[in-house]
């Protein structure tokens, strides 16, 4: 199958399914997937517009709402991760992953699905040092801090998915991973991107755990965005392994925001739950931390062999297809009546998370209805590694010159002027 990966989407869905629907007609070709990489602004109405972390001069309503309302069809399935510029009292809804819209899946703040067969796992949000450590404590309505905070990765989804001992076939996140400069053309990086490289040889440009989960992983392909520029680079394991990195621009003229890539079908064509996701989501959903105390892995490290157990019956009697259960769950923007306002956006409980908890007899906590056991608040000390001088959240990115590093893929030579051929 063809899948087709997205650098940051800013919420420009119309122009990104017309470049793919373009691709399409001018090969004679059909494309199976779309994964974006964060930064997707899945932005319902003027009240999540208004939770949108980023300078309100950047705040529109985009396209997202077409698709989310009805008025428009997805014309390929897509799956994403969330960025540092999303409406995060929506995604907060959908922590545990879900339909964003009709065939627009969230992966979650972190998470593990199949399509295809294929094995996509993936982790949203930005490192930042001085909140990995933490819990969720954020509540929506979101203060100016908690915006932005809310999107900060956790050590807490880190150390799930750390736990994962099945191949991964993609893995999906915003962030680069640090030292990912390495493996690639670090010079015409920096040629391009010269105020990156005081990060680049300190090694503190991308996020640590990123690494970490890069290493430990090892998955075949790696996608991610955030810095707006295209760069490949291919990351040799110890195992003889290794993992091809892509990140990729954003949905603008003359951007490399693009590209296609082909795999081997192993399953339908739908999505599906992850047995060892659900076995570890389980078994650590007890531990979710909702307050600023930091997490603690649990020591001796939990056992799953049970919780898989009896995921894998669970799923021999209702099936492994995730339910296309999306439902409508806040007022949609209405482009004739601008006028409309508002309250602050504060936390609703979507019914998929619901149902998803409920398959697996979990108890629905996001309201931070109660509080997690074992926990309590503390202090916690900012750890200063992987400390980042430079601020590529609101840095201004440009186009990134022609780059064959993965044309050996077999992938087509002219990705990038096809879409630019629709972008303009």
């Amino acid at each position: 199958m063809k899948i087709a990966v997205e650098g940051c989407a800013h919420g420009d869905l119309d122009n990104i399914y017309a470049t793919l629907q373009h691709l399409e007609r001018v090969q004679n070709t059909k494309i199976d997937l779309l994964i974006c990489c964060g930064d997707f602004q899945a932005v319902r109405n003027e009240q999540d517009l208004e939770s949108l972390a980023c300078p309100p001069k950047f705040r529109a309503m985009n396209t997202f709402w077409k698709y989310y309302s009805g008025a428009e069809k997805v014309p390929i399935p897509t799956v994403f991760v969330g960025g540092n510029h999303e409406a995060s009292n929506y995604l907060w809804e959908l922590y545990y992953g879900g339909w964003a819209a009709p065939d627009i899946f969230f992966l979650g703040f972190a998470g593990v699905v199949t399509f295809g067969g294929i094995r996509i796992g993936g982790l949203s949000g930005i490192f930042k040092h001085h909140d990995f450590r933490t819990g969720h404590y954020e509540r929506p309505p979101y203060n100016p801090s908690d915006m932005k905070s809310v999107y900060h990765v956790r050590e807490y989804e880190v150390h799930k998915l750390k736990r994962i001992r099945e191949p991964l076939d993609v893995f999906v996140s915003h962030d680069w991973p640090r030292g990912i400069a390495n493996y690639g053309d670090k010079e015409g990086l920096l040629r391009y991107k010269p105020y990156f490289r005081q990060e680049v040889e300190s090694n503190t440009l991308g996020s640590p755990p990123g690494e970490e989960l890069l290493h430990a992983l090892q998955p075949t392909y790696w996608f991610a965005a955030h810095l707006h520029c295209k760069f490949a680079a291919l990351v040799p394991h110890k195992n003889g392994q290794s993992t091809r990195f892509l990140a990729l621009d954003k949905p603008l003229p003359n951007h490399r925001f693009l590209q296609i890539i082909d795999v081997e079908t192993k399953g339908p064509l739908r999505f599906e739950y992850d047995p060892e996701w659900l076995a570890i989501t389980r078994s650590y959903d007890a531990h979710l931390p909702l307050s600023k105390a930091p997490f603690r892995p649990p020591r001796p490290p939990l056992d799953l062999t049970a919780s898989r157990k009896w995921v894998e019956r669970t799923l021999e009697t209702r099936g492994r297809t995730v339910p296309l259960n999306f439902e409508v769950t806040a007022p949609v923007h209405d482009p004739l009546n601008r006028s409309r306002h508002f309250g602050p956006a504060g936390h609703l409980r979507n019914p998929q998370t619901e149902a998803f908890l409920r398959m697996l007899e979990l108890p629905y906590r996001l309201d931070h209805a109660a509080p997690p056991s074992g926990f309590r608040e503390t202090s916690v000390e900012p750890q200063q590694t992987g400390v980042s001088t430079a601020n590529p959240e609101e840095i201004d990115l440009d186009d990134l010159p022609d780059d064959d590093a993965l044309d050996d893929d077999g992938l087509p030579d002219d990705v990038d002027e096809l879409a630019q051929s629709v972008h303009t």
